[in-house]
């Protein structure tokens, strides 16, 4: 990695104003200079200077593109490495023609994610903070984003390193009873490890807490809109899209497939699944979507389940009904500008405490109380972060859990009267789940892992 210099696009491919093309590594600066055509060469410019000129042929000369080119020398960078990025024209062919050049004259193709994996094996940033890069740009909603710039911040980190810290200076404490058990008496040690172990499993436990809500930020809630044909489905998703994603007619059946979409309710992102009608059918097609249906419905987190205000309730209504009484689930009753055939008492005693909202969707009606009624079942706001931090990244929510699961074993240790060196064991292994969260104690090929989920370019 010393030696090598990597290149690659760091903007979406397809037609915009402009493209950028990243290149970083000790010879970044020499290598674009071969390929660029300007009043004065590269290796003269000074740090973080921007340089209008052209992208030439490395073998012709032609001219490639009208460019700027921006020179950053480390280790004020990104990757703590001399970087040069060149904006050039958006399109297909201006920036892989770019692209290519740079390449021809000794840069290689970058992995996915290398640039920011660099960042990290520099020093730059901690692991928690590397991840919380894709984490920004993936989020669907404001909330979520601004989770993912808190994490790259720092905050995550700045929690998880104090724990360290505080579980080091608690085994220094047991080091001095295991070494020299002349000098400390094992009981009060027992005592205030104890101490020590309830305070730290406190702030874990508080982290944890955030985690389903901080998931929900960065994942969203896998949202299925289910019910009998031709009750709404495919409007309820166009409404809260505010697109025409989803055909809509009187026709039954016209949905033959899943179709998913992200929106934003309240800050909360919902990942709608807009499923095809559950009905017995002979349509081949049709058949494929309904059993595609039933298999989202089990893998939802939460149902919208639509019933027709202007018809009373159906066997396949009864059905549904029944298939999501564990489900965390929404009624809806739709068809409310239509004149009111569907028996709401009956409705209400059949889900029991689950919401029940009326709407018309031809209208948008109702939708205000289905957003409220969203955010109240998820709870969203009501647990407050440390620091305003939450834990979102299923990798550290799982590394947090087997951290509060050993802090627990020391405790119960020492409660049972366990020998203090076992203990200790105890408490090293929290200590070394809480370093993976961050990257000082993870493995090469689990790094690698990571950055390989990157996008190209970043």
């Amino acid at each position: 990695m010393d030696t090598d210099t990597i290149a690659a696009i760091s903007t979406a491919m397809g037609e915009a104003g402009i493209s950028i093309i990243r290149v970083s590594g000790p010879k970044s600066i020499s290598i674009v200079d071969q390929i660029y055509q300007g009043k004065h060469t590269l290796q003269e410019a000074l740090t973080h200077t921007v340089h209008y000129g052209y992208i030439v042929h490395p073998e012709t000369k032609e001219r490639i593109d009208e460019v700027l080119v921006t020179i950053m020398k480390a280790p004020r960078t990104f990757t703590r490495e001399d970087v040069v990025e060149i904006s050039c024209h958006g399109g297909l062919i201006p920036v892989q023609e770019v692209l290519e050049a740079v390449l021809s004259v000794g840069a290689r193709l970058a992995e996915p994610g290398e640039f920011t994996k660099r960042a990290f094996l520099n020093g730059r940033i901690d692991l928690s903070q590397a991840e919380a890069v894709m984490d920004l740009i993936r989020s669907k909603t404001d909330r979520a984003a601004k989770i993912a710039l808190q994490q790259h911040e720092g905050r995550l980190s700045r929690l998880v390193s104090q724990l360290r810290n505080e579980i080091l200076e608690t085994l220094a404490h047991l080091a001095v009873n295991v070494d020299y058990p002349e000098y400390d008496a094992e009981e009060l040690t027992g005592q205030f490890i104890k101490k020590r172990s309830l305070e730290i499993l406190r702030k874990v436990e508080e982290l944890l807490q955030t985690a389903r809500q901080g998931k929900i930020y960065r994942e969203g809630i896998a949202t299925a809109i289910v019910g009998r044909p031709n009750v709404g489905k495919s409007s309820l998703m166009n409404t809260l899209t505010q697109e025409n994603k989803a055909i809509v007619t009187d026709i039954p059946g016209t949905t033959r497939d899943v179709i998913e979409e992200y929106v934003n309710v309240r800050g909360i992102p919902l990942r709608l699944l807009d499923t095809a009608g559950i009905r017995e059918t002979e349509d081949v097609v049709e058949r494929i979507g309904v059993e595609r249906s039933r298999q989202a419905l089990q893998q939802a987190d939460l149902i919208l389940l639509l019933l027709n205000y202007a018809e009373p309730l159906q066997q396949e209504d009864l059905r549904l009904l029944q298939l999501i009484e564990p489900m965390t689930a929404i009624v809806i009753a739709n068809k409310m500008d239509l004149p009111q055939q569907l028996d709401l008492d009956e409705v209400h005693r059949l889900i029991g405490d689950k919401p029940l909202i009326t709407t018309s969707l031809k209208e948008e009606t109702g939708i205000i109380q289905l957003e409220e009624a969203v955010a109240s079942l998820f709870k969203m706001g009501q647990v407050q972060a440390m620091d305003g931090t939450y834990v979102s990244n299923a990798r550290h929510i799982h590394l947090l859990e087997k951290a509060r699961k050993s802090i627990t074993e020391v405790v119960d240790g020492i409660d049972a009267g366990m020998p203090l060196d076992m203990v200790e064991i105890d408490m090293k292994n929290a200590w070394q789940y809480l370093g993976e969260v961050i990257g000082d104690a993870v493995a090469e090929d689990l790094i690698d892992q990571i950055f390989s989920q990157f996008c190209l370019g970043k």
